[in-house]
């Protein structure tokens, strides 16, 4: 391809860093369990739109200027972590709503909030654009005649292939934990076990450091 070397070893190696799991992993099953495959394909989708943001951000250069500007990483750095802390301790401090009042009023936790988490938690997170920017020019060819179109290009099949791989873990995880759901109990902990991942990345967030 134009402007990409090595293009197989990078889809080989995009695919290899997808399956790892982690906390965007953690955060698609707790959301499937929970909501069920829409829950999980929102928490997905969320996740690829911060991923893309980053993607964008890296292709332009301010990537670079959060690694160039210590002033830059910080603002971005406590914000992230801002964010993760309060909403991880909004989620610990939660109560489980009566199953039934929850059918009435057609969930308890809307669509559009699980995405704006999701990607947020992504935006937010500087070093996802660190991990862009270091990753992605490996296969960007030296003498590319456009390398923010390959950077763009490389991202985009990145966040795709990294996007069936999570809806494919939503749909496991919605058809797996449809007895879950049913237990307040058992729900009432996810949603704690969400909320402790959250409050565990904005401390790993805020002990971050510009390289």
């Amino acid at each position: 391809m134009p402007g990409i070397h090595e293009f197989w070893l990078f889809i080989l190696s995009g695919l290899l860093l997808n399956v790892t799991p982690g906390p965007d992993t953690a955060y698609i099953l707790g959301r499937s369990i929970q909501l069920g495959w829409r829950g999980g394909a929102a928490a997905a989708i969320g996740i690829s739109t911060g991923c893309l943001v980053h993607v964008f951000a890296a292709a332009i250069g301010l990537s670079a200027l959060l690694m160039a500007s210590s002033a830059a990483f910080a603002v971005l750095k406590l914000a992230g972590a801002a964010y993760l802390l309060f909403t991880g301790i909004q989620m610990l401090l939660s109560r489980p709503k009566p199953l039934a009042d929850v059918a009435v009023q057609g969930g308890e936790i809307s669509l559009s909030k699980v995405f704006w988490q999701g990607a947020l938690t992504n935006v937010l997170n500087p070093k996802v654009a660190l991990f862009f920017l270091a990753f992605l020019p490996q296969f960007v060819a030296a003498d590319s005649p456009d390398k923010t179109l390959a950077f763009l290009l490389l991202g985009a099949v990145f966040i795709f292939n990294g996007t069936l791989w999570c809806l494919g873990l939503a749909a496991f995880a919605s058809r797996a934990a449809s007895r879950i759901r049913r237990s307040e109990g058992v729900m009432a902990w996810i949603n704690r076990v969400l909320g402790a991942l959250f409050v565990y990345l904005g401390f790993r967030v805020a002990m971050l450091e510009a390289r």
